[in-house]
């Protein structure tokens, strides 16, 4: 087998092998994307994730293959895993059924060609013109296109196909297909040209509502395929699983006993990571339209090889369609797509906020690095891992909503934040000399139904002065973003309930307790807690403050710049008569009189955690569409900027914070229920997401660092502003 994996280096792309004569046979790159409708292939992709590399086995089965080859292909697959130490993540993938992550390998679309090996069927080499086919081209962000009989008979309305007769393509588009669709269509054209013709043959477009523009080109598509005897049909719509069918998650236990599958229902949505033990295999089922299969480490062997065959039965036993994708994991080597099923997600000496550290015997002393405002926009991807546009120093005006409309804050009242209010906060900050906009809207916990429908329309006026340009951030209470605090210098304070009105404030409650989160100015924040002593924790800063003094309360996990900035927030929550006299106290030496002022001793969270600044999960990108009555969520993997699509709503998940991105030819529809459509997909994402999690709003042509960051070599000057206002 090591001479059939010849191929597999250290270095980042994709290999594909096909399935001759039971043995394994490269596929030459300029063959790539041209798939054989009575063969099995094998695909490797190989990433490099931080410093290490990762591993997808694909293995392809076309719908005319044999049972032969797709156990040869099945088998290949295993000793190809086994040859890459059980690392790489393994897919099953069945002719028009294939995974997202397969599909997003071919840019320019998937060609299924009739025949195979049997019959004798080679991958083409260029230049050559001995060809004669109809393709018929499907999908807006991820095409295929199929060999299908040459004649009028195969052609519908609402797709786009293509005529190839080697030196000539001709490209027909249907009356009711889309300008995306098209779009596809001729880069798939272009592919076929440039890869199997060298470059040598012609692309020509007929638009099928005005066949007559194009006499030359339908001369031809007549002689070749017959006359036109009858109308055209529409063209079927996709079927698409929508995201609740996809939410529906069990987890199974399973065992082969005596060489019997035995499957055992374990838990459904929301599902936790310490359901899975190292010693067993387990089958993630999502409402059928995928199927995991989760090998664990100390798992026995035969269970281990026999997780893909064991799949299949499971497949059958659930009677769902033998196209179902299958995708088997390892234990430590996770997909993405896996880990973000489970409510959290965490690897060995790794955590992320508060709460229990995962790691044994050790506190790791944490360093945060300093933040440098100035890579912002020179560097987007850096902009896009700090979840900063700038330093936080560009223009700030505050409004607060009183009786549904705006009233100004004072500025002297920035960075105080009341529960019981809402708040839009305007930032303008200036890239090579053109001003940028980005709109936050704080909605407080124990703000009224009124007011936070207020705030969301107060925003979108607001939005609308500015020529659509501001970035719409919703802020949740508690939940702020790292440059929303970084506005207001580390002076930023939240209390629990109440309102900033005049008039209309609740009497000052006697004892009032405060946690402190951040280590520099750009990320850090006082929120009230209950003053009570379990409201304390280990790793964090405590102002208490009463009418006879102020407590600074130190917790062990607590860093030194953390406890600076403790400080420097004391300074706007304290009274100025008791400024400068608080009393620092160091968890473990706290006097009798701080414990009375909390009510008495009692128990709090004392573990230390190992902070860490690792991405736990990869960004996805998605095509949104609640046009059918059911909220749709298409993913697009190895995403770039050219998949946004200008006549689309396109969804950025990078987990603590969704980017909704609005292009500029998508329907009213979609514009107007664009953060409704964001909520719903953080509803129904089987990880259980946290609702309140932040949601931005971008307007196509207004991207900030922080969205483009998370492209490849994004291109500021695709879009031309002018065209945009």
């Amino acid at each position: 087998m090591d001479y059939a994996f010849r191929a597999v280096t250290h270095t980042t792309g994709i290999i594909i092998w096909r399935v001759e004569n039971m043995e394994l046979v490269q596929v030459p790159e300029k063959s790539y994307g041209n798939f054989y409708e009575g063969d099995c292939y094998l695909l490797l992709s190989t990433q490099k994730v931080s410093s290490s590399l990762s591993y997808n086995v694909h293995f392809w089965i076309g719908s005319q293959s044999s049972q032969d080859e797709q156990g040869a292909a099945a088998v290949y697959t295993t000793q190809l895993d086994d040859y890459l130490g059980s690392s790489p993540v393994q897919h099953r993938e069945v002719q028009n059924h294939e995974s997202d992550t397969f599909r997003g390998y071919f840019k320019q679309g998937i060609i299924y060609k009739k025949g195979g090996v049997a019959s004798g069927m080679k991958h083409v080499e260029s230049n050559m013109y001995d060809i004669k086919r109809l393709l018929h081209v499907k999908g807006k962000k991820r095409v295929t296109a199929s060999e299908v009989e040459m004649s009028w008979n195969s052609f519908n309305l609402g797709d786009v196909f293509l005529l190839d007769i080697g030196k000539t393509i001709i490209q027909w588009n249907g009356p009711k297909s889309n300008r995306q669709e098209r779009l596809k269509g001729m880069l798939l054209a272009k592919d076929i040209r440039d890869r199997e013709r060298g470059g040598r043959a012609e692309v020509r477009v007929i638009e099928g509502d005005e066949e007559g523009d194009s006499p030359q080109n339908m001369e031809i598509l007549n002689d070749t395929l017959g006359e036109r005897t009858s109308q055209l049909k529409d063209g079927r719509a996709d079927e698409i699983a929508d995201q609740e069918q996809k939410s529906n998650l069990v987890l199974y236990h399973v065992t082969d006993e005596d060489g019997h599958m035995k499957v055992t229902e374990v838990a459904s949505r929301p599902l936790a990571q310490d359901l899975l033990n190292h010693d067993d295999c387990y089958f993630l089922d999502q409402g059928g339209t995928k199927v995991f299969v989760w090998k664990g480490k100390k798992a026995n062997k035969a269970e281990r090889q026999a997780a893909m065959s064991r799949a299949l039965e499971f497949i059958k036993a659930k009677n769902y369609p033998i196209t179902t994708n299958v995708e088997v994991v390892n234990d430590g080597a996770e997909s993405a797509l896996f880990k973000q099923l489970f409510q959290r997600w965490t690897v060995k000496d790794q955590t992320q906020g508060l709460g229990k550290v995962h790691t044994r015997g050790k506190v790791a002393h944490f360093t945060q690095e300093k933040f440098d405002s100035s890579l912002m926009h020179v560097m987007p991807e850096v902009a896009a891992q700090e979840r900063m546009v700038d330093n936080g120093t560009g223009q700030v005006e505050v409004w607060r909503i009183e009786n549904i409309e705006l009233v100004p804050v004072d500025p002297e009242m920035y960075g105080y934040f009341y529960g019981g209010d809402c708040y839009l906060i305007l930032y303008t900050y200036q890239v090579n000399n053109r001003k940028c906009y980005l709109l936050y809207m704080w909605q407080g916990r124990h703000a009224t139904q009124d007011e936070l429908a207020a705030s969301a329309f107060q925003a979108v006026d607001l939005d609308q002065k500015y020529g659509g340009e501001p970035v719409q951030v919703r802020v949740t209470m508690g939940k702020e973003p790292r440059h929303f605090m970084a506005i207001f210098k580390g002076k930023m304070v939240i209390f629990e309930g109440g309102t900033s009105r005049k008039g209309c404030s609740d009497p000052e409650p006697p004892i009032r307790l405060f946690q402190v989160h951040g280590s520099d100015p750009s990320n850090t924040k006082a929120i009230e807690v209950s003053a009570l002593a379990s409201s304390l924790n280990s790793n964090d800063v405590f102002l208490l403050r009463s009418q006879t003094g102020v407590y600074l309360w130190c917790g062990k996990g607590s860093s030194g710049d953390e406890r600076a900035m403790a400080k420097e927030v004391s300074s706007v929550i304290v009274q100025s008569a008791q400024r400068g006299s608080e009393e620092l106290v160091a968890e473990g030496q706290e006097p009798i009189d701080f414990w009375e002022l909390l009510g008495g001793k009692a128990c709090y969270a004392s573990d230390k955690r190992l902070q860490q600044t690792v991405l736990d999960h990869q960004p996805r990108l998605f095509e949104c569409s609640n046009k059918t009555g059911r909220f749709v969520a298409a993913e697009v993997t190895q995403f770039m900027q050219d998949d946004l699509s200008e006549s689309d709503v396109m969804l950025l998940d990078t987990w603590d914070q969704v980017f909704l991105w609005i292009g500029k030819e998508a329907n009213e529809v979609e514009r107007k229920e664009s953060v409704t459509t964001s909520q719903e997909y953080l509803r129904t994402h089987p990880g259980n997401r946290d609702p309140d999690t932040p949601i931005v709003l971008i307007k196509q042509g207004f991207e900030p660092p922080t969205f483009t960051g998370w492209f490849t070599a994004w291109d500021s000057s695709k879009w031309s502003v002018s065209g945009l206002i």
